[in-house]
């Protein structure tokens, strides 16, 4: 069968491959892939710098973004053929480290968990995978092809987790949210603050394409220079990783306000900072930094409620292009106006 395929660790190896059919040990469920979602990891594993496949394997098979259709699922696991469904992608480690063992590999201590399409496991980009029901989260039939956007949602419905835990050590009621960058991450950690009743405000270094007119229509402001913002935020989502909007945007935290970082930029490793001025602000506003990666499950199950709860004509347009498997390499090059790039397995 067909699948999105990568030689981990060399550059410029995304082709369409010829694999095995999904092997048992993946799981009791068998699904047919719908659609894939493309992202920066996926660019970082193209360009060979992390990734690695199964022990023996020269390739791997990308596509943590998942939909499928199930085709085979066992009695008893809750799910029937027909059914839609996203695929968690981090599984606990083998020991299991404390957090594994209950349930949140999403914060794995040792770092010997593995990763669909990512990390030692096959992902979900190829004409049919399978999976244990257990990391399998059901995608209600109104969704559609939207249950794509289940596992980058569920990247912020964690974030909004980590703000709340973080700033319930005092007195919280925040109302003015500033999200930096207005990728799919950033869109959709806007969609929870908007869907919260937060004032919301999106920056992102281009006003060209549909990113403005999103914003807009979630209620918000956007804006192409921080100098712009006229409120002080009580939370940050920080969506760029890029260490210069990361300073600025600490630096505009308001008094016991939160900062989530969402992002991981490829850029330089290095800028200049006056770290003790930074500190400063943080430490008489009493202000936090926190960074969150990957979800548990009770992060995919909210983000189907949140993708439900939203417009669904709004999260259609975060699907920009579509392309088929039989070229999806050329999902990889970004065009003017691209948001989410998904990938038809069916075609």
């Amino acid at each position: 069968m067909r699948a999105m395929t990568v030689v981990p660790g060399k550059a410029g190896s995304a082709s369409v491959g010829e694999v095995a059919e999904p092997p048992e040990a993946d799981g009791t469920m068998l699904v047919e892939g719908v659609l894939a979602g493309i992202c920066g990891t996926d660019l970082e594993l193209v360009a060979g710098e992390f990734g690695s496949g199964r022990a023996g394997a020269d390739q791997l098979v990308l596509g943590h973004e998942s939909l499928g259709q199930v085709l085979e699922a066992p009695p008893g696991s809750g799910f029937s053929s027909g059914d839609l469904v996203a695929g968690i992608v981090r599984r606990p480690d083998p020991e299991p480290c404390p957090a594994c063992a209950r349930g949140e590999w999403d914060f794995c201590r040792n770092g010997l968990y593995t990763e669909r399409g990512i990390k030692v496991e096959d992902g979900y980009g190829a004409e049919r995978w399978r999976v244990d029901p257990y990391f399998a989260v059901r995608v209600p039939a109104e969704l559609g092809r939207l249950g794509v956007l289940v596992e980058p949602a569920s990247i912020l419905t964690k974030a909004w987790e980590q703000v709340d835990h973080v700033g319930g050590r005092s007195w919280y009621e925040p109302k003015q949210v500033l999200v930096t960058g207005a990728g799919p991450i950033g869109l959709l950690a806007a969609l929870i603050a908007a869907q919260r009743g937060y004032g919301v405000h999106v920056l992102d270094r281009s006003d060209e394409g549909p990113k403005p007119q999103l914003v807009r229509d979630l209620g918000g402001s956007f804006l192409t220079d921080l100098g712009d913002l006229q409120v002080q935020p009580d939370v940050v989502i920080e969506a760029t990783g890029a260490g210069p909007v990361v300073v600025e945007a600490a630096k505009l935290l308001a008094p016991a306000g939160v900062m989530c970082l969402a992002g991981i930029s490829p850029g330089p490793d290095r800028i200049d900072v006056q770290m003790d001025a930074l500190v400063r602000q943080l430490v008489v506003r009493n202000a936090a930094l926190v960074g969150t990666v990957n979800a548990a499950k009770r992060h995919y199950v909210d983000a189907v409620d949140v993708l439900l709860a939203a417009d669904q004509t709004w999260l259609e347009r975060l699907i920009t292009r579509t392309v088929p498997l039989s070229d999806w390499p050329s999902a990889l090059t970004k065009k003017p106006g691209d948001i989410k790039v998904v990938v038809d397995l069916r075609a």
